[in-house]
C-alpha cells in the first residue's frame, strides 16, 4: 500500500506542465467569453461527466463546462488560499496552466453553503507518446494541488485529513505555500478574520 502512495505521489510531482510564459491570470483565462454560471446544472444520465474548465475563481473553485451547461464547482478535501491574500493568485494561475485545455472527469457529490456544486474531479493527462492519442493517465485534481503546494488538506470534522500525507510532502520540499516554512502560512479561515493591518504584515518577504 505504501508503495502504491509512493508512486502515486512520484506521478503527481512529475506529471508536466505548460511552459510558464502561457501563464495565464486566474481571474481571466482566455477561452471565449463565458456564460453565466448555473448553480447546479440538471444531472443528465448516470456515471462520471466530462468538461473542461471555462474559468478559476481560486485553486479549489472553478466553472465547468458539462453537458449540462456552465456548473461553478467547489473541490472538496481542500482548502485554497483566497485570492486576496498572499500566493493566493499565484495558486489559482498555477491550477488554471494545468486544467486549461483539458478533459476533466466530474463527478457530484451535493452542494455546500454558498450554491456550488461539491465535486470530485480528475484531470486527463497524457499517458505518453507511445500510448496512442486517445489514451489518458487520470489524475486526482484534489491530490495533485496539495502535493503541489497549492492548497491545504482540508477536512472538517477529521483530525487528520485524508490528504495530509501529501500536504507533509509538499512542507518537505517547500513547494508552493511551503516555500517559505510552515509558520509563514496563513490559513485563509485566519486571513478572513485578520484586520488591515494583520494582513499587510503577513508572509512580508516572502515570495512564491
Amino acid at each position: 500500500m505504501q508503495l502504491i502512495s509512493l508512486f502515486t505521489a512520484y506521478l503527481l510531482l512529475t506529471t508536466s506542465l505548460p511552459a510558464p510564459a502561457q501563464t495565464v491570470r486566474a481571474v481571466a483565462v482566455p477561452v471565449g467569453a463565458a456564460p453565466k454560471p448555473v448553480p447546479a446544472a440538471p444531472r443528465r444520465g448516470t456515471g462520471p461527466e466530462y468538461g473542461t474548465v471555462r474559468r478559476v475563481l481560486d485553486a479549489d473553485t472553478y466553472e465547468v463546462l458539462l453537458p449540462a451547461g456552465l456548473v461553478r464547482v467547489r473541490l472538496p478535501g481542500v482548502d485554497a488560499p483566497e485570492l486576496s491574500q498572499p500566493f493566493g493568485k499565484q495558486a489559482a494561475d498555477s491550477v488554471a496552466r494545468l486544467l486549461i485545455g483539458r478533459v476533466l472527469e466530474v463527478e457530484r457529490l451535493g452542494q455546500d453553503s454558498y450554491g456550488r456544486t461539491l465535486t470530485s474531479l480528475r484531470v486527463g493527462m497524457s499517458a505518453g507518446p507511445l500510448a496512442g492519442p486517445f489514451r489518458r493517465r487520470w489524475l486526482r485534481l484534489d491530490s495533485l494541488v496539495v502535493v503541489r503546494g497549492w492548497a491545504w488538506a482540508y477536512e472538517p470534522g477529521q483530525a487528520v485529513p485524508a490528504l495530509a500525507g501529501l500536504q507533509e510532502l509538499a512542507q518537505r520540499q517547500r513547494r508552493g505555500l511551503w516555500r517559505c516554512g510552515a509558520a509563514k502560512v496563513v490559513r485563509p479561515g485566519i486571513w478572513r478574520a485578520f484586520n488591515k493591518q494583520e494582513k499587510a504584515s503577513a508572509w512580508r518577504g516572502c515570495a512564491w
